[in-house]
């Protein structure tokens, strides 16, 4: 088989979006090339701008060729890939089904920087690709590959019982994404923001209640919650949301934010609770995301932009005024 050589944008110094060409050798194991059809933008992509690697890692594309060791992928099947490229495969983290946590890990923006889901087309392990259900679009399918993987990794993996009332902090591309997820696990979702203007919107998207926080110095609920998740791009405001919490809640921070995490230690402690770090999905829980999404039509809403220099950067500066509403979707111009 030949080598394969693609477009690809990346980011550089002067945060001006670069097109430009990868070239990968003739396919080994099980590697796949792949026709890119859409990516999602995530918030992590806008932090690398800057730094030169090939941007984007909420990829959906379309199989092209298939390297000898591909034993289920086959021509022509639609998959999606994330965060995660690859791991060592058989350390303790790889064998319990953990390996986003594996020492030899292969994450966005540390390796692979000559591609990404911003790109026409892309190289990658068949072990770190997930089949689309065939009745979701690759619009919804490309924010759930981290987006939607983050959020149902903290909801599945740490097991949320339909008993459980769950707060999320934010609707935004995480938080509109755990409103649905929560809501059809079953649970009550007390949904958590700046202002009313977004009830409505919560409401509909599955929220049992709404709680408007900006100038309120003490919140209140119908009943305490049992998890947390705190998908804004700051961290709260910890004493205004530790009393809302029933004994022994769990907090989920999937904010991605720089400096030290500080909480009230003693109604931290009274409480019993528990504050679980949690990364995207590993294989097993993504997966088990698409087909829950699937079932349950469960999607992203989503704006367009074209796959372009300008149609990238467009994206990215809309994201940071906040005029993404709730996640940016990139399609090649042929799309």
């Amino acid at each position: 088989m030949p080598e394969h050589s693609f477009t690809v944008f990346r980011g550089s110094e002067s945060g001006a979006i670069k097109k430009d060409t990868t070239t990968r050798p003739e396919l080994k194991g099980d590697e796949c090339y792949l026709e890119v059809t859409a990516s999602g933008l995530c918030g992590t992509d806008d932090h690398y701008r800057k730094s030169g690697i090939a941007l984007g890692h909420e990829g959906v594309g379309i199989v092209r060729e298939v390297g000898p060791a591909v034993g289920h992928l086959k021509k022509g099947d639609r998959v999606g890939w994330g965060y995660e490229h690859d791991s060592c495969g058989h350390c303790e983290q790889c064998l319990i089904g953990t390996e986003t946590y594996c020492p030899e890990r292969k994450m966005y923006g540390d390796v692979d920087q000559d591609q990404g889901s911003f790109a026409h087309g892309g190289v990658w392990r068949e072990a770190f690709l997930f089949k689309i259900p065939d009745d979701m679009a690759d619009e919804a399918a490309a924010p759930l590959m981290c987006g939607g993987a983050t959020v149902f990794q903290a909801l599945h993996f740490y097991p949320t019982a339909p008993t459980d009332r769950v707060g999320v902090v934010g609707i935004g591309g995480l938080g509109h994404l755990a409103i649905q997820f929560a809501a059809k696990m079953g649970c009550e979702v007390v949904v958590f923001s700046s202002t009313d203007d977004k009830k409505a919107e919560a409401m509909k998207l599955g929220a049992t209640e709404f709680v408007a926080t900006k100038g309120i110095s003490e919140l209140k609920l119908a009943k305490p919650i049992n998890k947390l998740l705190v998908t804004t791009s700051f961290l709260p405001d910890w004493k205004l949301f530790l009393p809302l919490l029933a004994p022994k809640s769990t907090i989920f921070p999937l904010t991605v934010a720089h400096g030290d995490f500080s909480i009230p230690y003693m109604a931290f402690l009274g409480g019993g609770h528990t504050i679980q770090a949690s990364v995207v999905a590993p294989r097993y829980v993504a997966n088990r995301m698409l087909q829950f999404a699937a079932h349950h039509k469960i999607s992203p809403m989503t704006v367009h932009y074209p796959m372009t220099e300008q149609g990238i950067e467009k994206a990215m500066d809309d994201l940071n005024a906040g005029k993404v509403r709730y996640r940016a979707v990139l399609f090649p111009e042929s799309k």
